[in-house]
């Protein structure tokens, strides 16, 4: 019901289309990405009757609705398995993947993105079942006919139901390598080679196209980690018949540390710009980029690529101009539209997210990262800085609750919340209606293709995009300090037209006196 509240606030912002993380029936081991019941909502956010308003309001006001399609795993909870692991006979054995122990210990070697290894003994069976994530996710077998039939089946029971597409969680990693065997190396994420981009998943996708997507109008992204460009092309190429788009991964690692995302190491912009400009050539004409700096499973994008202190607003405003302007679909995480900021955590008791939780105990136990320091990494890097309630008013709980909210709330909230930006129109809200109103009147920011500026400089992020004659030229500055920047002699000839900064408008001339965080986008008609 809070959504439905919120749809002509949606509709204001420009929005076409919401995603909806899970909101199935589950236990909430991982914010609900373990679902126990495919076909029923969450008791916490209402009923399948609350449900079908909220896509009547959504349709009624010519937006559409993304599900999150999670079918990689289902919860332990799930009927399915509950069956699966009661005895090695039952029919539902085989929808999960079990394993007999090897040398009395786990099938293989893989190890979780959650820690650990990637097997649980299961007393009962005397066997080990495979859960690439928590140990309360065990992997379906998406090698058995009859699981990919039930998840056809699910999806069209939504999409019977108005649903307009999936956001397909970690869709790249449905097809496993046969035999499982052991992965290489010793640190990090074992076995990954072995069912990332695995030798059926487009097999897979386009059956799953053939027998449901096809037949609806839909919007499809699937996330896939670990994706090239080549292997994007492939999931999301015009002559393919599988995704629209996926979300990729290569740009959330220009502040890792030898592949840790435990690290409170800085963005590298020259390595960012060449991953962006990579996916934004290899894919134009051929496929289509997804956009984004921030979702659920990432840190606020004003605290990790921007500034959130001294130049909060105007940064915030810069990375929207440098996203949104590029070839793609952009994606607003909730709370972006106003600069929402990383929360602080004091200690691990506060955190919720199990990947922080079990990596700090995985981390900090063995010695290797001492407790300060990983609080400090998960205050930067941890999935939570994303989780905390919306902050729409300087009431308690930032108007998000009248409850005790699952995380408290960013302290920021009595300055950073929706009523205070709309009534400013010099305000970060105000201006991502701008940016997204640019999208729909300007073609160009479509349908251009884009070239990099100044690769090398590592403080200012500069492209063109360019339509037959047309052209814009997108000037950003990632610094906390003024910058000079000389840019193409046509912009400044054919006198281009500001369509948005920052800052106050000032004259186009050889040499572009650009103030801290600040954002230009130029037009010439050609």
């Amino acid at each position: 019901r809070g959504v439905i509240e919120k749809l002509d606030y949606l509709k204001e912002l420009g929005v076409d289309v919401i995603w909806m993380s899970p909101c199935y029936k589950s236990p909430n081991d991982d914010n609900g990405y373990d679902i126990s019941d495919y076909r029923a909502i969450m008791d916490e956010f209402g009923t399948m009757e609350d449900f079908r308003e909220m896509l009547e309001g959504i349709h009624s006001r010519d937006m559409k609705l993304l599900m999150d399609l999670v079918v990689n795993h289902t919860s332990d909870e799930h009927r399915w398995f509950v069956e699966s692991r009661s005895s090695k006979d039952n029919p539902y054995r085989d929808y999960y993947i079990w394993r007999d122990p090897k040398d009395g210990k786990e099938p293989n070697n893989w190890t979780s993105y959650f820690s650990g290894p990637a097997w649980q003994y299961d007393e009962k069976t005397g066997q080990y079942y495979l859960h690439l994530f928590s140990k309360k996710q065990p992997d379906l077998n998406w090698e058995n006919e009859t699981v990919r039939r039930e998840v056809y089946d699910m999806m069209k029971f939504w999409l019977g139901i108005g649903c307009d597409g999936f956001r397909m969680d970690v869709a790249s990693l449905y097809s496993k390598t046969p035999g499982l065997p052991d992965g290489k190396g010793t640190t990090g994420l074992i076995g990954h080679e072995y069912y990332q981009n695995g030798p059926r998943i487009h097999e897979f996708l386009r059956e799953m196209n053939r027998e449901v997507l096809s037949k609806y109008d839909v919007i499809t992204v699937g996330e896939a980690p670990c994706t090239s460009v080549e292997d994007a092309i492939k999931y999301t190429g015009f002559d393919r018949q599988e995704l629209n788009m996926v979300f990729t991964f290569e740009h959330m690692d220009v502040d890792s540390d030898n592949g840790l995302k435990w690290t409170d190491k800085k963005p590298d912009l020259v390595e960012l710009k060449r991953v962006f400009s990579k996916w934004q050539t290899g894919l134009n004409g051929v496929g289509w980029n997804s956009l984004y700096l921030n979702n659920h499973d990432q840190p606020r994008m004003v605290s990790r690529f921007g500034d959130d202190g001294k130049y909060w607003k105007e940064s915030a405003k810069m990375l929207a101009v440098c996203l949104h302007m590029m070839q793609g679909t952009p994606y607003v995480y909730q709370g972006e539209e106003i600069g929402m900021k990383n929360m602080v955590f004091h200690n691990i008791e506060e955190c919720n997210d199990i990947e922080a939780i079990n990596a700090y105990k995985e981390y900090t136990s063995d010695g290797r990262i001492a407790p300060e320091d990983m609080m400090r990494y998960i205050n930067r890097k941890g999935r939570d800085n994303a989780r905390t309630p919306m902050q729409w008013n300087a009431e308690k709980n930032a108007g998000f609750t009248t409850g005790t909210p699952w995380l408290k709330t960013n302290p920021c909230y009595t300055e950073v919340n929706v009523a205070a930006q709309e009534e400013d129109p010099d305000s970060i809200l105000n201006f991502y209606r701008k940016v997204i109103r640019l999208r729909k009147d300007y073609p160009i920011v479509v349908y251009g293709s884009y070239e990099l500026l100044y690769p090398e400089h590592d403080k200012i992020y500069a492209y063109e995009r360019i339509l037959g004659q047309e052209k814009l030229l997108i000037v950003c500055n990632f610094a906390g300090e003024a910058m000079d920047l000389e840019i193409p002699a046509e912009f400044v000839e054919k006198s281009a037209k500001l369509l948005i900064s920052n800052y106050p408008e000032t004259k186009i001339t050889d040499t572009l006196h650009l103030q801290p965080y600040e954002a230009r986008v130029y037009h010439i008609e050609g």
